[in-house]
């Protein structure tokens, strides 16, 4: 069976293809054929204006056109498509989303951070994890960070905050949302004895690679504090040439780190794990329990 997830995010939307394969009794194997990502950046446009432009609406336009042929050219059965933090702001969100159905047949959803932040979860992330202990699942998003906590196997609490990268640039950020992040990750793992991050996102994933680190292995909170002041030192354009990094990469790590950093030390926790998974993966979990329920 053939799934796809489109992830439109305030910096990027991605389209992933998968491959469903029943490899053991009861035991579907999701295997990835493709990731697509486009740096839209509505971002850009929606914390600062409240709208998304016309030349953004074109370019969104246009990508899920390419998204809708590659779907047909794939063979794939079933799609699911949702929109986050830029698209959730925009005044023109709904409209641009009935534009898209109507050219390319695909519906998308504006789903609520707690939405996202289940999806995620939805990803089976914790049924790979030791069951007596801790985590502190981090992703960050041009315009939201999503935390989901497991304890014990068990989820302890799943929260989204309006803090994010773009917003960060845009300086959008009030000193207040910090402290309200800050007491709310503080409180609620305070007699938690060990905990440790996951990371989701473009931008771990980037710092993950670029760290040599071998796959499995957590990258520690020091090492990212260190990558946060030598990327803060540098310009832009040093950070692209000096670690071949896109522009719209290049900009956005630095305010990412801050919240991973920022979220890390707050729950007292010293390592990040960086699994690659994201919220298109939790898109087609959702997706293929949504046709197995059906079936």
């Amino acid at each position: 069976m053939k799934l796809a997830a489109i992830d439109i995010g305030s910096n990027a939307a991605r389209l992933l293809i998968t491959d469903v394969r029943m490899i053991k009794k009861n035991k579907p194997e999701f295997i990835k054929s493709n990731l697509i990502r486009v740096p839209l950046r509505l971002g850009f446009d929606v914390f600062e204006t409240g709208e998304i432009s016309p030349d953004k609406t074109a370019h969104i336009l246009s990508t899920m056109k390419a998204y809708r042929h590659l779907l047909d050219a794939y063979e794939v059965q079933q799609v699911k498509a949702c929109a986050t933090a830029a698209m959730r702001d925009a005044r023109n969100g709904q409209q641009i989303i009935e534009q898209v159905a109507q050219e390319t047949g695909l519906q998308i959803e504006i789903i609520s951070g707690d939405r996202e932040a289940a999806l995620i979860y939805e990803s089976h992330v914790a049924e790979n994890l030791t069951q007596e202990a801790a985590y502190l699942y981090i992703d960050v998003g041009g315009g939201s960070t999503e935390l989901t906590c497991f304890v014990n196997g068990a989820m302890h609490f799943k929260r989204s905050f309006n803090i994010g990268t773009i917003r960060l640039l845009k300086q959008q950020v009030a000193e207040a949302q910090w402290e309200e992040m800050k007491t709310y990750i503080r409180s609620n793992t305070r007699n938690i004895k060990k905990i440790t991050g996951i990371g989701s996102g473009g931008n771990i994933n980037k710092i993950f690679s670029l760290s040599k680190r071998k796959e499995g292995r957590p990258l520690s909170l020091e090492l990212l504090r260190d990558y946060y002041k030598e990327f803060s030192s540098m310009t832009l354009a040093e950070r692209m040439s000096n670690y071949k990094l896109r522009e719209d990469r290049a900009d956005v790590i630095v305010p990412a780190l801050l919240i991973y950093i920022n979220v890390l030390k707050w729950a007292g926790a010293e390592e990040i794990l960086v699994p690659k998974i994201g919220l298109a993966d939790g898109l087609i979990q959702s997706l293929y329990e949504e046709i197995v329920q059906q079936e």
